[in-house]
């Protein structure tokens, strides 16, 4: 029966290329260059801005991690999603605005504009190992997806290699634009087939009250809190700066419109994360009962192929319209770091706008090719996921003083804090987990942020020029 949920899949893609090959009038017709490509000419509605950040937020972790992760500890897995859900909805109170009315492309030029030229470097290269290595992770997770749900059609590398093409013919294709229209169809696809996956598996097993009382008595079931305050509040300390500082996340609101087209794309998308985490875990839960034993990260799929093929298409486009969703932007947000802090930066400041957006697309494919090539070498990428995600505090830290307290900034506190802060990662490595403590690396990273930030105010009298700092 593997027939049919092919043809599922395949109406979804095809959907997606029809809606990218609209899209591309919209990037032809519109601003041209990097802003054109890669900004959407700074004209995204609130509600595809929306679709993109939700798309961006809800991916394999959120879906296959969430409902694994759950198979241990429960109901309270779905926190994970509820703080990515948080740290955008402080984005769209806090600094959306704010950040709209910078008018600029990266955040790294932001750094150069009030600080330095080596605190633009610097900070292009954390943001580029964070996001590169996040934009491998996607491939990996497509091709586990596809495979592990039709092993009869799909082997893993097959499904990488699907999964590459489509959400890299999106983008090299319709650009930005692509991506927040696509979008809007994965965030439809991605509760239709987790909403319906958990439907009608928690109706299979006689309701949630039945799912309850079936679940192993030493199994945290719904305990909201099962999976430990510390964890829980790491998770929201780490959402709440990634959200703020990571050029995926950001991009979407210098694409904006406007500045209230910004903020309510990140409270409207707020809304969309928050369900999908306790939807994927009460499938996670569903798996310990109708199938114990097995490898926690089988729980979704074996869930899903207990369904109808019918159901179990519409649920693995679901899924995979997660994957795609977030490497879609990601790739995106990568690709304008490379050709907005390096190319036009140092080797060619002065391209045409035909060759500007040239550049973009060439650099979306170089970037396709290094990133699938890096994900065939997964083993320490998850790690190393840990220490991008860890990074964004000083990117976090020093965005926010320059918003808000631009009296306390030093031209040298840029580089010195993200210097300083990847240091300290490094040193968390190393550490033995026994001399260790904190219980997560964020509390150290934001410790270190803080601590170099207030020293370099103290010792560097240069303070950057207030007057150029958007009106507070």
């Amino acid at each position: 029966m593997h027939w049919i949920p092919i043809t599922v899949v395949v109406i979804y893609v095809v959907a997606l290329f029809v809606v990218t090959w609209w899209a591309r009038r919209l990037t032809a017709r519109g601003a041209g260059g990097i802003v054109g490509y890669l900004l959407a000419g700074r004209g995204l509605p609130a509600g595809v801005s929306a679709a993109l950040l939700a798309g961006l937020a809800v991916g394999g972790a959120s879906t296959i991690g969430v409902a694994e992760r759950a198979y241990h500890v429960g109901f309270s897995a779905g926190w994970y999603n509820a703080a990515w859900a948080f740290g955008a909805l402080v984005m769209g109170l806090v600094a959306a605005r704010r950040y709209r009315r910078f008018e600029i492309t990266t955040l790294p030029e932001l750094f150069e504009r009030y600080y330095s030229t080596a605190a633009r470097v610097v900070a292009v290269v954390g943001q580029l190992v964070l996001q590169v290595v996040i934009t491998s992770l996607q491939y990996v997770a497509g091709g586990a997806i596809l495979s592990s749900l039709m092993p009869g059609v799909f082997t893993f590398r097959s499904g990488m290699a699907v999964t590459a093409v489509v959400f890299v013919g999106i983008t090299l294709i319709g650009g930005f634009w692509a991506a927040g229209l696509t979008n809007v169809i994965n965030v439809i696809v991605i509760y239709a087939g987790i909403g319906l996956g958990a439907i009608l598996t928690v109706d299979r097993l006689g309701g949630v009250s039945a799912l309850a009382e079936q679940i192993p008595v030493d199994h945290p079931g719904f305990d909201l809190f099962a999976v430990g305050p510390a964890l829980i509040l790491g998770w929201f300390i780490v959402m709440l700066t990634t959200v703020h500082s990571t050029q995926a996340v950001i991009q979407i609101g210098f694409a904006s419109k406007n500045e209230t087209a910004a903020s309510r794309a990140y409270l409207i998308g707020s809304a969309l994360i928050f369900p999908v985490g306790f939807i994927s875990a009460i499938i996670g839960m569903a798996a310990v009962v109708l199938h114990p034993g097995i490898v926690p990260a089988e729980a979704l799929p074996k869930v899903v192929l207990d369904l109808s093929p019918l159901a179990a298409g519409i649920i693995l486009a679901g899924l995979w319209a997660a994957d795609v969703s977030t490497a879609s932007a990601l790739l995106l947000g990568s690709a304008t770091l490379v050709s907005s802090d390096i190319i036009k930066r140092f080797f060619a400041p002065n391209l045409s706008a035909v060759r500007d957006q040239l550049v973009c697309r060439a650099t979306v494919l170089v970037l396709s090719i290094f990133t699938f090539l890096l994900a065939l070498t997964v083993r320490g990428i998850l790690r190393m996921l840990l220490i991008g995600l860890t990074l964004t505090t000083a990117y976090t830290l020093l965005v926010l003083m320059t918003m808000f307290w631009p009296a306390m900034c030093r031209k040298s506190s840029a580089t010195w804090t993200l210097v300083t802060t990847m240091a300290a990662l490094v040193v968390w490595l190393l550490l033995p987990e026994s001399w260790r403590f904190l219980p997560h690396p964020i509390y150290f990273t934001w410790l270190v942020s803080l601590v170099t930030f207030f020293l370099v105010a103290v010792f560097d009298k240069r303070k950057i020029e207030e007057k150029h700092v958007v009106n507070r």
